[in-house]
């Protein structure tokens, strides 16, 4: 009895130390004090908040939603698994780059990024902006962490809508899931993908997009190719389209969406070329 009883508090000792998920939500000008949530009527704090926005991470990646116009997801790229983001912000030195951490290498742009949403009115990508009010929050579970952005008042087809996109990072699980929620009951179309630049290599299947290549960044010590898939069911969606940024995905009238997103690194020993990339999603 004695034996299982301090087996099974071991066991429950591991679990929760095995998650290795972290959320990011500060103020540039307090960078000690972590919050939970954050608003603006203006729906801009992109210059208020540390990294731009609220972050997640789990061992080999941490994403980012921007606090702005573009409500789009962004990537920070690691070279080996572990927890960064909290001792990096984000933008750890060169120095601190070339002894093995992580760096931003993923350029976003005017685009949705990796897998952030936007929607669709039929014609064009409408932005998630301007609003009544946009709030971001993080939270943590035992295994889990993740991160909100829910832009209110959003102008749709006439009338305002209210949009959230919730991105959850798992412990032990390279893919993150990104939902997107109507709020305010109205089935909308939806807009998600993924970005590219010019000379990337692409990989298509029923239901992924995995893109390969060097971003045109300019804070990171160096340019490293970067890897980044989205993952999706065919049956959500009536079209896809290719602006020349981007891989766009149009879902159809819904009140809500769901997709699986995951990043790597030519650094990193694991999914480090597109073939294993595009193998794990299989």
């Amino acid at each position: 009895m004695k034996l299982s009883l301090i087996t099974a508090m071991l066991l429950g000792c591991t679990c929760f130390a095995q998650n290795n998920t972290d959320t990011s939500l500060y103020m540039k000008s307090d960078k000690i004090t972590y919050l939970t949530d954050i608003g603006s009527e203006t729906g801009d704090l992109y210059k208020t908040i540390g990294h731009h926005g609220p972050a997640v991470e789990n061992e080999w990646m941490a994403l980012r939603i921007y606090f702005s116009d573009k409500v789009a997801i962004d990537v920070y790229s690691k070279a080996k698994p572990g927890l960064e983001l909290r001792k990096a912000n984000w933008y750890p030195t060169p120095e601190q780059q070339k002894e093995g951490w992580g760096a931003d290498y993923y350029k976003v742009a005017s685009t949705v990024g990796l897998g952030g949403v936007k929607l669709w009115d039929g014609e064009k990508v409408v932005p998630l902006n301007p609003v009544t009010n946009r709030l971001a929050r993080v939270g943590k579970t035992e295994t889990t962490s993740w991160m909100e952005m829910i832009s209110r008042g959003v102008p749709y087809k006439g009338k305002k809508v209210d949009i959230l996109v919730r991105v959850t990072v798992f412990s032990g699980k390279r893919e993150a899931k990104v939902e997107a929620v109507s709020l305010s009951g109205e089935k909308v179309q939806f807009a998600t993908g993924v970005n590219y630049f010019k000379d990337f290599q692409t990989k298509k299947g029923t239901n992924y997009i995995a893109v390969w290549g060097k971003h045109p960044e300019d804070v990171a010590a160096e340019i490293v190719e970067i890897g980044a898939a989205i993952k999706f069911n065919p049956k959500d969606y009536v079209k896809t389209t290719d602006d020349g940024t981007q891989y766009l995905l149009i879902s159809k009238p819904a009140k809500s969406l769901e997709t699986s997103i995951i990043s790597s690194s030519a650094r990193e020993t694991e999914l480090n070329t597109l073939d294993k990339l595009e193998a794990y999603i299989k």
